[in-house]
């Protein structure tokens, strides 16, 4: 009985087996045998045969090209982000923005910020200073929210600018005018000229419904709220949880303590009573102790990441601030085994303040960049360990060689 190989439904290629049979005829079947490849029949077998296995590889090879193509293309997607640097910098804009409105909230609510000093700074310079640095912070913070995907945030944004919305008439009473795109022009000239006590009673903390003490919540909440972004393809949510968020807000305010630590504008000179000119120690300290809490916030919780983003930029911090270890113990800014900071305010407020200048205008400003890049991945890019930004494009930025260290 003839072998039949079911290669093509449509032909038999039994017949070219006959001569493994036994017998008299062994002969007629082998030159049978030779006439099949004589005339061609063994090699119509021979590439039946063969031409399932090599459409079985070929296949196989689409395939692996096909799996090969994937990947290619989420390495491109890996080089190039979804998420755009515009997109990027509103959401840190936005972190660093909120950590500093929340702070020129707290000097408005602060009764120190209403009497006179001993340097010769009036309460109602103090106040219009304040007033301006909220504006500022304010337009920042809004401005930002509109470019930004942090979602958590922007809801309670929104809410602020309801809130100020709400108040607009008595904003208008001291010079502040909110314009048609929800940010806020101010009259200094009107700011001036307006009674402090208005002001005061305005962003009262002892109020719970002042126009002060709604905004300060509202900008409470959104610093602490857990990030949770919307990918607008999917509808799905991603977020991070409260320390993470919080290490996120730590790093945004080394950034903006950095920088200013590391500007001119902090150690401008101002005219005490006495007619005698120097340095506002007192602010410049301020921002320092600001400087030093961030960073250990920073380092709390951004220690336990996992994202190589947010690893490599924290050792680089950690690494500047070791190398200088001994610069910053002379303004009394200790570092423990550990790298946390502590700062003692007599030292400090005694040291030569050109010099801290001077220190601070190279450290300072290092370290806020790679702060603003903690801050960065621990937001934008928080779940890129699994590959998808906040956006919900694919991207392993967090996973890859890039960090951005610089």
């Amino acid at each position: 009985m003839g072998v039949r190989i079911n290669v093509d439904s449509r032909q038999d290629y039994s017949y070219l087996f006959q001569g493994l049979s036994g017998g008299s005829m062994g002969n007629l079947n082998f030159l049978s045998d030779y006439a099949s490849i004589r005339n061609g029949s063994y090699g119509k077998l021979m590439k039946a045969y063969y031409g399932t296995g090599q459409t079985s590889s070929t296949s196989s090879s689409g395939t692996g090209r096909s799996s090969y193509n994937i990947l290619e293309k989420l390495e491109q997607e890996k080089r190039n982000p979804k998420v755009s640097k515009d997109v990027q910098e509103a959401n840190s804009n936005l972190t660093s923005g909120l950590s500093s409105l929340k702070n020129s909230i707290a000097t408005l609510q602060n009764d120190n910020t209403y009497t006179s000093t001993d340097n010769g700074q009036s309460a109602a310079d103090k106040a219009v200073s304040a007033v301006k640095s909220f504006v500022s912070d304010y337009n920042k913070v809004v401005t930002a929210a509109k470019g930004s995907t942090l979602t958590s945030q922007t809801a309670y944004v929104t809410n602020m600018m309801s809130a100020t919305a709400a108040n607009a008439d008595k904003l208008a009473e001291i010079g502040i005018k909110v314009n048609a795109k929800g940010t806020l022009d101010l009259n200094e000239a009107k700011l001036k000229a307006a009674d402090i006590s208005t002001i005061q009673e305005m962003f009262s903390s002892e109020d719970v419904m002042s126009y002060g003490s709604r905004l300060a919540s509202r900008v409470q909440f959104a610093n602490t709220a857990s990030t949770s972004t919307t990918n607008k393809t999917t509808g799905t949510s991603t977020g991070t949880d409260t320390d993470k968020q919080a290490a996120a807000s730590g790093a945004a305010g080394v950034k903006a303590d950095g920088k200013a630590l590391a500007s001119a504008e902090l150690y401008k000179k101002v005219t005490d009573k006495d007619g005698k000119e120097g340095y506002d120690v007192a602010k410049i300290f301020a921002t320092a102790k600001s400087f030093v809490n961030n960073y250990n916030s920073m380092l709390k919780t951004a220690e336990a990441s996992t994202n190589s983003g947010v690893v490599a930029n924290l050792n680089y911090i950690r690494q500047k601030t070791a190398q200088n270890a001994d610069a910053l113990k002379q303004f009394g800014i200790s570092v423990d085994t550990k790298g946390r900071m502590t700062i003692n305010e007599s030292t400090f407020k005694k040291s030569d303040m050109a010099q801290v200048q001077k220190f601070f205008s190279d450290y300072g400003s290092s370290v806020a960049s790679n702060a603003s890049l903690v801050d960065y991945y621990m937001t934008t890019q928080a779940n890129a360990a699994n590959g998808y930004t906040a956006a919900g494009g694919y991207n392993l930025l967090g996973s890859s060689g890039y960090t951005g260290i610089v």
